[in-house]
């Protein structure tokens, strides 16, 4: 299948739709900034380092928790740090923006009839700062974060709960994420509609060792752009 034909697929026979939010639906440049250079610059002056130390320590950590539910839960972050996580989102929430050509494929979406789902492995705190400040919550039929589902999306229990959740049919939804793991997880699930977004940070890749990475597919099938998408 290529997109042309996943196209096709969307707007005739899909029924759910399903949408990772950073670096998906949201310019991952946000939080690769946040975690990649304003935690660790805050953590530096906290504990009297230097900027590359502090780096190096956090990176570490950040590394050691991927794929688990602490990873992306800003109140463990928060205590774990000693740091106000939340706070520190809202120093650069001006940063937040949506992909181009987001909204016009959610309103797409919502015209044509679809089920749209946010499903994402952030803490709900993120998803309020994020949505306050890009209005896309009016889109959503549902939320569902890894914290509802008890397991981080890398995990094919997260799918067994997502659909007794949303009732959805597998061989009827589509997918969309930023990260090869989280796709092939849905894969593996049986999901039969599942594409990557390419270019999930408007500006290049991150920082070696960061946890949010610009990754481009050549593996899974991929957009750069929600325009391709587009009836």
């Amino acid at each position: 299948m290529d997109v042309g034909e996943l196209r096709v697929a969307l707007w005739s026979r899909i029924e759910h739709v399903l949408l990772d939010m950073d670096g998906t639906l949201m310019d991952k440049y946000f939080d690769d900034y946040f975690w990649g250079h304003l935690v660790p610059e805050r953590y530096a002056e906290k504990h009297a380092m230097t900027f590359g130390r502090a780096k190096e320590l956090l990176f570490s950590k950040y590394k050691s928790l991927e794929g688990t539910l602490n990873w992306t839960d800003i109140d463990f972050w928060s205590e774990e740090l000693h740091l106000d996580i939340p706070a520190l989102k809202e120093q650069i929430r001006h940063l937040i923006e949506a992909h181009p050509h987001v909204e016009d494929f959610l309103i797409a979406l919502k015209k044509g009839g679809k089920k749209v789902i946010l499903a994402t492995n952030a803490h709900y705190k993120t998803i309020a700062i994020k949505m306050k400040k890009t209005e896309l919550g009016r889109y959503f039929d549902r939320v569902i974060a890894s914290s509802d589902m008890g397991y981080p999306k890398e995990d094919s229990r997260f799918w067994i709960n997502a659909e007794k959740t949303l009732g959805f049919d597998r061989d009827r939804t589509l997918f969309i994420d930023d990260t090869h793991e989280v796709v092939e997880s849905a894969i593996n699930y049986g999901i039969r509609y599942v594409l990557v977004k390419n270019m999930a940070s408007s500006r290049g890749n991150s920082p070696q060792g960061s946890p949010n990475s610009n990754q481009k597919s050549n593996k899974y099938l991929s957009i750069d752009s929600f325009s391709e998408l587009l009836p």
